[in-house]
């Protein structure tokens, strides 16, 4: 067994939780009223009147913030590579806690535009702040996260500047995403901000994920070309020509006599070779200019007998 601070920086309320002896991150139950009520049950309400947000209030709903937060988020359902955890709530902090069918689903909490920053300055925050906000996972997927931020935003309708409090996670940008192509006219009041919301301390959410998606694609096309041009056996034939004059003009390689087989004229090589070779290739010179000459009067040449012969045989 454990006592656990139901607030932050308060030593006098605490809740005794019973430890899974096996697993430390778990929580088998709550000491309440007098006896020991398992999570499941602690999340759960007879009060039908509680459906959707519901401000915080009461004492009952700020245990039920403190398991939501602590205990489902901080170690039954958090994942070992996640960047995120959140700290107990202050007595007084502004939440809202999302009911469904009975069940306490998910919560937000705000940082109000003139509280304090923090217990070790006077600084204040100058706009009001989304601080934290998580959905349990049987909920997920159900337009929770959207309809959060979009109450947070109907909330502080009369508000120029809204922000989310630095640094937003990957997923919380997937919902403000969503959220905000879903309402444009959000679109210039969201902000990533640090406190106290100075504007040199703000970043625009929409033109961060504008920028991200030229980024992403910009990316997606140079994977495009590498594959492009892995997946290719060979140059294209505007590549070996644009490598044949970036070479020696005075030397003509292999390849680009292999390109070119079809008009020797055009392989051109002024450097000396041996006397046998220079007559090979001047008879193979003449034998091709006989070939063209027979083929311009009508007469088929040995290389297209031979693949007629090849062809019908």
């Amino acid at each position: 067994m454990h006592f656990l601070p139901l607030y932050k920086e308060d030593s006098k309320h605490k809740l005794l939780v019973l430890i899974d002896p096996q697993d430390k991150n778990t929580v088998l139950a709550i000491y309440l009223h007098s006896s020991w009520w398992l999570i499941e049950d602690v999340m759960k309400t007879a009060d039908h009147s509680r459906e959707g947000l519901k401000q915080v209030q009461t004492f009952e709903e700020r245990i039920v913030l403190f398991v939501l937060n602590v205990i489902i988020f901080g170690m039954l359902e958090r994942s070992l590579t996640h960047d995120v955890l959140f700290v107990p709530h202050s007595e007084k902090e502004c939440a809202k806690i999302f009911w469904r069918s009975g069940d306490a689903a998910a919560f937000y909490t705000v940082k109000v535009k003139g509280s304090l920053c923090d217990g070790y300055s006077s600084q204040c925050y100058m706009l009001p702040v989304l601080d934290t906000m998580f959905v349990r996972k049987k909920f997920r997927r159900g337009g929770v996260g959207m309809k959060m931020l979009h109450d947070f935003c109907q909330t502080f309708a009369a508000e120029v500047a809204l922000g989310l409090s630095c640094p937003v996670s990957a997923v919380m940008y997937q919902v403000c995403q969503s959220f905000l192509e879903t309402h444009p006219e959000e679109q210039s009041r969201l902000w990533e901000v640090e406190a106290p919301g100075d504007w040199s301390q703000r970043v625009s959410i929409w033109l961060k994920i504008q920028m991200e998606q030229k980024l992403q694609k910009k990316s997606d096309v140079s994977c495009y070309m590498k594959r492009l041009q892995n997946d290719e056996p060979g140059q294209s034939d505007e590549g070996r020509m644009n490598q044949k004059v970036a070479h020696s003009p005075n030397k003509a390689l292999p390849c680009e006599a292999e390109e070119f087989k079809d008009d020797p004229e055009e392989v051109f090589n002024p450097e000396p070779y041996s006397e046998e070779y220079a007559e090979e290739h001047q008879a193979h010179k003449q034998q091709w200019k006989g070939s063209k000459k027979r083929a311009s009067q009508g007469e088929p040449s040995e290389d297209r007998i031979s693949k007629q012969f090849r062809a019908t045989s």
